[in-house]
């Protein structure tokens, strides 16, 4: 990673939309996996994924809750400013409790690419692991990049789905990751 980070679990009272200042959430997506007939396949979908200000701030109350709820939510900071974060839940889910939920894992538009997300995962995957899950979910866009981000970490397709994920975000790829 060509870039310094400070990586470290966030409290309750300091996640506010001012937190987010320096942060860029903005993806340009040309290519997107779909499933058709069964099978996945990279079709053209072309779009621009920008946060509104709305956005952050029902960001904000969900992270805010997966604090308060037992979860860990952990920041990536350059110079001070926030520049990518994770998020897992503290609830269990799957038919036999296996999964823990990273519900989030974002990095900053002009900062991907130099290991912040594969250093949120893995402190991520380690948070679970330590609290007793067996596997990560990730209900994750189905962005190309984003899908070679994941898979290239060692993710697979999840072998139970959530439904709850699946409705939310229909076209996200689910899958997950052994601890």
């Amino acid at each position: 990673m060509d870039c310094w980070c400070e990586y470290r679990e966030l409290r309750e009272d300091e996640i506010e939309t001012g937190l987010f200042s320096a942060f860029r959430r903005r993806q340009v997506v040309s290519d997107c996996w779909r499933r058709e007939n069964g099978k996945w396949v990279i079709r053209p979908d072309p779009f621009v994924d920008d946060w509104s200000r709305e956005d952050y701030r029902f960001l904000v109350e969900c992270l805010k809750n997966t604090v308060r709820t037992g979860g860990v939510v952990i920041g990536a900071f350059l110079q001070g400013c926030l520049k990518g974060f994770a998020s897992v839940e503290a609830e269990r889910i799957g038919k036999a409790g296996q999964y823990a939920d990273l519900t989030s894992l974002h990095v900053s538009e002009e900062l991907r690419g130099r290991g912040l997300g594969k250093e949120l995962f893995f402190a991520a995957a380690a948070w679970a692991r330590g609290h007793g899950a067996e596997k990560l979910y990730i209900s994750a866009h189905s962005a190309a990049e984003t899908q070679a981000f994941y898979r290239g970490i060692g993710c697979v397709e999840a072998q139970e789905y959530q439904q709850k994920h699946v409705e939310q975000e229909p076209y996200d790829c689910q899958l997950e990751y052994r601890l």
